[in-house]
């Protein structure tokens, strides 16, 4: 960084973000960013934005978002884990609440919170270990997909709220996880092999079942044929998320866009590796009509440069952990001020209303 980077860059305009950028990208000069990394690259063009807005004046949310930037993004909290994440009879990674029913963020922050505690308590009632995981959610020693699921919907109505219309259910199954040799081996919860078809029905139960809104990585990353007939068959009903299937990468979106693969991305601006590029891929995704869910990483830090992003690009959706540890309540706190800053002009609402 200090030893390339900085002595092209050193002088720059910040306000020149593409250019610096593409520089950046010349410098490396190879497809995956393998010899200076995508983290290096990215460190220096989230400071790069920075600069510029703070040599505006601007919060950064308006510098890159510009001046109608004021939708605040309702939140995937992560409040139980499975699959590889714990040691469980639970085969799905992430099981997340979502509280689409929340008048502002504020208020979606505190339907979040309440479900865990709430989720908590249930727990601890039931003798399960109420540890957390690196993203802050629960990782008990359940017996099976669906159990996961049920305690979850307990929780939504032991806070007060109504399972489907104030808080619903996103998952995140990491599919490539548990796929093997051409199947879907479901074997921490004893539900067998399946194909791609019998995973579809499974989830469009889940779907009918548990108020689920959003599926995440439902299939091997590999398995576009499966994503295909997935988003075909539940795609109106639930919003179909490609993370290993796109890897925040233009070129995959594009062939997932024509071959109506998925309905929806999620953003990690360190897969691709400048805010430049990030951008571009969201801007895909918008004239798509697909949706796009900007997301932390499983390791983060206390940064809250994605809270900016989020309401800058005004997808509505953020994935930032759960209502525990500092570095994912730093995302959640910065958005709370945004959205004090914005006053009467602040946005919030269901990314889903229109299904």
């Amino acid at each position: 960084m200090n030893g390339i980077i900085a002595p092209r860059l050193v002088g720059m305009d910040p306000t020149r973000q593409e250019e610096i950028d593409r520089l950046m990208i010349d410098l490396d000069g190879t497809p995956n960013k393998g010899k200076l990394g995508a983290n290096a690259i990215l460190g220096v063009s989230m400071a790069i934005a920075r600069a510029a807005s703070e040599a505006l004046g601007l919060p950064l949310y308006e510098y890159i978002g510009g001046p109608e930037a004021a939708r605040l993004p309702v939140p995937m909290m992560n409040i139980l884990n499975g699959g590889k994440h714990a040691d469980n009879s639970v085969d799905l990674q992430e099981f997340m609440v979502m509280p689409i029913g929340a008048p502002t963020f504020a208020e979606a922050l505190r339907y979040g919170t309440e479900t865990f505690h709430a989720l908590k308590k249930i727990l601890s009632d039931r003798g399960y270990a109420t540890s957390v995981g690196d993203e802050g959610g629960f990782a008990p020693d359940l017996k099976s997909n669906d159990e996961a699921c049920e305690v979850i919907v307990e929780a939504i109505e032991a806070a007060g709220y109504s399972p489907g219309r104030d808080v619903a259910i996103a998952l995140d199954p990491a599919a490539s996880s548990f796929f093997q040799n051409g199947s879907y081996v479901l074997s921490k919860s004893g539900q067998g092999s399946l194909t791609s078809r019998q995973m579809t029905a499974l989830y469009r139960e889940w779907v009918e079942k548990y108020h689920v809104v959003s599926i995440e990585d439902g299939l091997h990353e590999n398995d576009w044929e499966g994503f295909r007939e997935q988003t075909a068959e539940l795609g109106d009903r639930v919003q179909i998320v490609g993370d290993d299937l796109f890897v925040t990468n233009s070129r995959f979106v594009e062939r997932g866009i024509r071959e109506r693969a998925a309905n929806a991305v999620l953003i990690k601006l360190n897969q691709i590796g400048t805010v430049s590029e990030t951008i571009e891929t969201i801007t895909m995704c918008r004239n798509a009509g697909w949706g796009y869910v900007i997301s932390h990483r499983s390791g983060e830090t206390e940064d809250t440069f994605i809270a900016d992003f989020a309401v800058a690009m005004g997808g509505g959706q953020i994935k930032t952990g759960s209502a525990c540890r500092s570095e994912r309540i730093a995302k959640y706190n910065r958005l709370l001020e945004i959205e004090a800053e914005l006053e009467g002009r602040a946005v919030f609402e269901n990314p889903f209303k229109d299904r």
